[in-house]
């Protein structure tokens, strides 16, 4: 055989013989991977905010005699970077439902809501002793929302990234902010010129 053709099957016997290996971590360590967004980001922007909601006099107020109904709209990412901003909202009404103190309304699931109700009420399949009515749904009293936004600043082999995230509670008939607040990161990298 040629030499060249024994060394390039070397080569590939050795590149298959690595292998990969898996293994799960405690989804709420710290990620230093990179200097982007990541997953403690969102559970620390998820966790500071909803507390300060929670917590803010503004929100006992109007959550002492009842629980209001919130429609959560989709957190904003005027961000340069891809960040789904769905799991944010999604971690913040999750731990705001948990606390007891609101109901919501999931404006998302409106149209497939409207499709399973139009069904029921017009296909002759359903009996319509059990179908649910049109009319019956519940209006938001409060709408929670945000923005997250960045400043992206490199240097040769410097970069500094800080991102804030701002949300508010706004009552839906009278257009009043009862509560506001923002959180930010700041997170800097330094790379070295020599692979140490």
């Amino acid at each position: 055989m040629n030499k060249s053709v024994i060394a390039l099957m070397g080569v590939a016997l050795i590149m298959g013989g690595c292998s990969q290996k898996v293994s799960y971590g405690d989804a709420q360590e710290v990620e230093t991977t990179t200097i982007e967004f990541g997953s403690t980001d969102l559970q620390k922007i998820a966790v500071e905010m909803t507390d300060s909601m929670l917590t803010s006099g503004s929100v006992a107020a109007i959550t002492r005699d009842s629980r209001p109904i919130v429609f959560v709209e989709s957190i904003k990412n005027k961000t340069a970077e891809h960040i789904d901003t769905e799991s944010i909202t999604d971690s913040i009404s999750t731990r705001m439902l948990n606390s007891g103190k609101f109901r919501f309304v999931d404006m998302t699931r409106v149209e497939a809501v409207r499709e399973q109700l139009d069904f029921q009420n017009n296909d002759a399949l359903v009996n319509p002793g059990t179908a649910i009515q049109f009319g019956k749904m519940v209006g938001a009293q409060y709408m929670l929302y945000g923005n997250l936004s960045s400043i992206d600043k490199r240097s040769g082999s410097d970069a500094d990234v800080y991102y804030k995230m701002t949300m508010r509670l706004m009552d839906i008939e009278t257009g009043l902010i009862e509560w506001a607040d923002e959180t930010e990161i700041r997170k800097k990298e330094s790379k070295s010129l020599i692979g140490w």
